[in-house]
């Protein structure tokens, strides 16, 4: 079973200082990935000043919105304000059977969560964990180690899991614990070893450390201007990686503080004939 997913913080669908909206073009844009799932950051719930400000802003919510006919939504609030609050999405054209939103926030000033979704995948159940983690590395830190418990407590190790958003972390430092303790690996490291499979049992992680020595390959996604940090990531259990791709240029430039990736995903064989 194939499956095209992408990850993108639509920085609240306008520009720097809320001066033009462009959360129609972001609809259009999003339109081009013909993605199964698509993972969201920033998204904007409500917005009251916004909403007077910009003759044209939606009426629904971003999610809603983005969604469209095409896809269903989940929506996470995570930072709440006097005139509005935003959080983290999830669009997917796949059934959706639960979703539950968790709060990681490390501190006062910084709200975050981590949304969980589970979704249908054919015969199987496989859950999709959107993530927009704190600014500061001890922050970060935390929110992994709780991300993690939360996946070792609800998600067998049998069922496909996919990890993506922005994780704020530039520096890199956050792929090795989730490689040592979920099994995961990041898209972009995969897509860089040919015919390489995802483990989906941690036993297989002994294979999977000979692929990563000193350095990984994760894509270069902020500023969208010129790319040059990775922040934004897919992690990955369960599935092969046919492609993995950041979409730089326009209009993603224009659009956003970041670029989405976008990444093209076989489900593994054993899943595929799991039970």
């Amino acid at each position: 079973m194939k499956l095209r997913i992408a990850t993108y913080n639509i920085h609240k669908g306008v520009s720097a200082f809320g001066r033009k909206t462009r959360i129609h073009d972001l609809k259009e844009a999003i339109k081009l990935l013909d993605a199964d799932l698509i993972f969201l950051q920033e998204v904007q719930g409500q917005h009251d000043y916004h909403a007077k400000k910009h003759v044209n802003w939606p009426e629904q919510g971003q999610h809603d919105f983005l969604a469209g006919e095409t896809h269903t939504s989940v929506y996470g609030m995570n930072a709440v304000y006097q005139h509005g609050h935003h959080g983290n999405a999830l669009l997917s054209r796949l059934p959706i059977l639960q979703s539950t939103n968790f709060d990681v926030s490390d501190h006062a000033y910084e709200q975050r969560g981590i949304l969980h979704v589970r979704i249908q995948l054919g015969a199987l159940h496989a859950h999709c964990f959107v993530i927009h983690l704190g600014l500061f590395a001890a922050s970060r830190r935390r929110q992994v180690q709780a991300l993690i418990a939360q996946i070792q407590a609800e998600v067998d190790s049998s069922e496909p899991l996919i990890i993506a958003g922005d994780f704020n972390d530039w520096s890199k430092g956050l792929s090795r614990t989730l490689y040592k303790e979920l099994g995961v690996i990041e898209a972009f490291d995969i897509a860089n070893h040919s015919h390489a499979e995802l483990p989906i049992k941690r036993s297989a992680l002994n294979s999977v450390k000979s692929l990563f020595k000193s350095t990984t390959n994760h894509a270069r996604t902020f500023p969208a201007g010129l790319p040059w940090l990775s922040l934004d990531r897919v992690y990955l259990r369960g599935f092969e990686v046919e492609q993995a791709k950041v979409l730089s240029g326009k209009p993603w430039s224009n659009l956003s503080d970041h670029v989405p990736i976008c990444v093209d995903l076989q489900l593994q064989h054993s899943a595929n004939h799991h039970g």
